[in-house]
């Protein structure tokens, strides 16, 4: 007893409502998936190939759709030959296995032609200071580049001699051939293996370039860094990179950006961050402190009482904008309070009269008991302390 077929519909996935794009679509996928040359000798892959292709068949041909939604599979019923007893004689699958297989068949079937093509982009990598990033500069790199041979003027042949229409593609840059495959002969389209796809053949090569059509130059190219660029970041310099091909424009130049570190400032994003040392006097009484920015030196007053680590923000004092260099981020600077080292007598005197005016030295404390847990001495505490830095 004959297997029943499955609903075209239901093999390939879609509503009975599907449009020629989304059957083409899911048959892409199916072919893709379960196609012989993807699946060596798997038996239920081929069968499923099969399958689809049929469907495809039909439901890619109006005619043919119009039937089976009529008379379903009995109005295909005694059909001729091809796979599984169906005929896919006169179906072009040239355009699906083009896109899908064109370059596991030996090239792309869309990949041509003898046209203008534009030139190959050139990498390269300069290295700039962190201030240079902030505010743009110029550079100037050497590299070799290609230029166009003046003996032959780009076509590769001997001065006196021209190249020649490609016989094997007659100057069409592409070559047409066919594979027999499941269900029947398939068109598929390549590069000229003769030409390259210039559609053109030079037998007497140039001396200058030997047949390239071009010649290797060192160039001076001046690069202009925007204010505000990150590490990482390219530069694109049109038209400063490999020849087109039969008229074609150059391509560019891409410039990698590497920045080198700073040994205050680091930078995140748009903003900048960094920390500045304050004295412990500074830092207790308050004062105008001076804190270095990419821009200079600018002085920022500390509020007395000021704890270490504290966090001040600098408006504008960061990276400008790429888009606007007049919109710049914010320095974010961390106060680190220092703490004093190798005091002459003098200080450390003045630093005991402190401990003692804040009430924490073994004598102050003594003399507190004696004092019914009264503080000693008039003046307030600020007072005192004042007196004893002034002393130092």
């Amino acid at each position: 007893m004959a297997e029943q077929k499955r609903d075209y519909y239901e093999v390939l996935g879609v509503a009975k409502s599907a449009g020629d794009a989304e059957i083409k679509k899911a048959y892409r996928v199916l072919a893709k998936k379960y196609h012989p040359d993807m699946n060596p000798g798997d038996k239920e892959a081929e069968k499923k190939f099969k399958e689809a292709s049929e469907a495809y068949a039909i439901l890619s041909d109006p005619d043919k759709r119009r039937q089976y939604d009529q008379f379903g599979h009995a109005a295909f019923e005694g059909g001729g030959g091809g796979a599984g007893g169906f005929d896919f004689s006169g179906m072009d699958f040239g355009d699906i296995f083009g896109d899908i297989f064109g370059d596991f068949f030996g090239g792309a079937s869309r990949r041509t032609s003898n046209g203008p093509m534009k030139g190959a982009s050139i990498r390269a990598s300069v290295r700039i200071t962190f201030e240079e990033a902030v505010f743009g500069c110029e550079k100037e790199l050497e590299l070799v580049l290609k230029d166009e041979c003046p003996g032959c003027h780009g076509s590769g042949a001997k001065p006196g001699t021209t190249p020649e229409t490609c016989a094997k593609c007659g100057g069409k840059g592409k070559v047409v051939f066919t594979q027999q495959s499941l269900f029947g002969t398939v068109q598929n389209v390549q590069t000229c293996p003769d030409c390259h796809g210039s559609g053109k053949v030079v037998r007497d090569k140039c001396p200058q370039c030997h047949g390239n059509g071009y010649i290797a130059n060192k160039k001076k190219i001046s690069v202009s860094i925007p204010a505000g660029i990150d590490s990482g970041q390219s530069v694109r310099i049109r038209e400063k990179g490999e020849p087109g091909v039969n008229g074609g424009p150059r391509g560019d130049l891409l410039v990698e950006v590497l920045i080198s570190s700073h040994p205050i400032f680091q930078r995140q994003d748009m903003n900048i961050y960094s920390t500045a040392p304050i004295s412990f006097a500074q830092a207790a009484l308050g004062g105008e402190i001076r804190i270095s920015t990419i821009d200079g030196d600018v002085l920022y007053n500390v509020k007395a009482g000021t704890q270490t680590d504290t966090r001040i923000r600098l408006k504008g004092k960061g990276v400008p904008s790429l888009r606007n260099k007049n919109v710049r981020g914010d320095q974010y600077v961390t106060l680190v309070v220092q703490v004093p080292t190798n005091l002459n007598s003098e200080a450390k005197e003045a630093l005991r009269r402190y401990d003692e005016a804040c009430g924490n030295s073994l004598k102050s404390q003594n003399g507190a008991a004696a004092n019914g847990g009264k503080k000693s001495g008039r003046k307030k505490f600020m007072d005192k302390f004042k007196d004893a830095l002034e002393d130092i």
